[in-house]
């Protein structure tokens, strides 16, 4: 792989790292209500749920989630359930309970779970790998190796995401530190996923 494919590559890719998402908005989210650290170490289950989408796009499975309609929009389905679960505990959740509390009663592989089941939620995702990552492998050139190699920099890029999100989050903690301004903050959040998770419902198969 040579430099000017790499000097392609990681602008284009980090594009869609720190676009906004749902497991963007979710990393703010944590953020917010339990702090910068547990939001990030709550992103390693995205980081899973990618790194094994990649794996899947590398071996060439993804065709059958592209060639079963009824997988496709099974997946859909069900992560358009989680998200809209996750925007209604959002909306109903208690602006005056203690952050520490709240870390305690979750726990951080419950936290960790939910990054995870958002991302596999979305059987876009596993299609953006097969369309956008074999863009800039070389045909005459071993595939694996170079699959590996993008793969890996995706989810460096995203472990970067994942730590933007979250300090921009801490920020906004900050800003909505009254039980209002959390509230408000919540249901601001709750609104978002819901409407990622409208637009999740629309997409169709590529």
């Amino acid at each position: 792989m040579d430099l000017s494919t790499l000097a392609l590559f990681l602008p284009a890719c980090f594009a869609l790292n720190m676009a906004p998402g749902p497991n963007n908005l979710l990393s703010v989210s944590n953020s917010t209500r339990y702090g910068y650290r547990i939001s990030c170490l709550a992103g390693v289950g995205r980081l899973v749920a990618f790194a094994g989408m990649i794996a899947l796009a590398s071996a060439g499975l993804a065709v059958v989630l592209q060639t079963s309609e009824l997988l496709f929009y099974a997946i859909k389905i069900l992560g358009v359930a989680y998200l809209l679960y996750l925007a209604l505990q959002l909306w109903r959740a208690n602006p005056l309970a203690d952050a520490q509390t709240q870390v305690n009663k979750a726990g951080l592989w419950a936290l960790a779970r939910q990054e995870f089941l958002v991302a596999a939620g979305n059987p876009k995702a596993i299609l953006i790998f097969t369309a956008f990552l074999p863009q800039f492998v070389a045909p005459d050139q071993p595939v694996t190796p170079q699959f590996a190699l993008l793969g890996a920099m995706f989810l460096v890029m995203e472990c970067i995401a994942i730590s933007a999100y979250a300090y921009m989050g801490l920020h906004m903690r900050r800003w909505f530190a009254a039980p209002r301004g959390k509230r408000i903050f919540n249901r601001c959040c709750a609104a978002l996923l819901s409407a990622a998770a409208t637009v999740l419902l629309m997409a169709r198969r590529a």
